[in-house]
């Protein structure tokens, strides 16, 4: 099924949670924190203001979300790609990128960040998207990988 792309608005921001906290439930089970999971509404309408947010759908489905954030000079870091689990391993993360990277007409260089003992993730990014890996680096008390690809 072809998937659509909906650029969030402050009407999405509880969808928006919803679809975090239950994309993210299992890495705040895991590591006891994460930046991705305990949105709320409130939280998600002042990230929808700083960051575009694209919600991901399947049909008329929302199956995750994905976001970027403007560094300036053509970089930029995804902040969010989240796919529910229930429709993870389905090839959506994947085009979610190539469709992220069509719609940064202008991009220059790509970061993101991912826990390091996340082997999927990194496989995921490095082998699916084309990403390298840069520095490990701490976000809390877990430690990340930074990717980045460039053009």
């Amino acid at each position: 099924m072809k998937l659509t792309y909906k650029k969030a608005e402050m009407s999405d921001a509880a969808l928006l949670a919803d679809l975090y906290n239950a994309s993210f439930y299992q890495d705040y089970m895991r590591y006891g924190e994460c930046p991705g999971y305990g949105k709320t509404k409130e939280i998600m309408e002042r990230s929808i203001v700083r960051d575009p947010k694209f919600i991901i759908l399947r049909g008329d489905r929302p199956v995750g979300a994905i976001s970027v954030k403007e560094e300036g000079s053509g970089v930029y870091e995804i902040g969010c790609l989240c796919v529910i689990p229930e429709y993870q391993g389905k090839g959506i993360g994947t085009e979610s990128v190539r469709f992220l990277l069509s719609y940064l007409d202008g991009w220059k260089r790509i970061t993101l960040k991912t826990p390091a003992d996340k082997e999927e993730n990194v496989r995921f990014y490095t082998e699916k998207c084309g990403f390298s890996a840069g520095p490990m680096e701490l976000d809390g008390s877990v430690p990340v990988i930074r990717f980045y690809m460039e053009r």
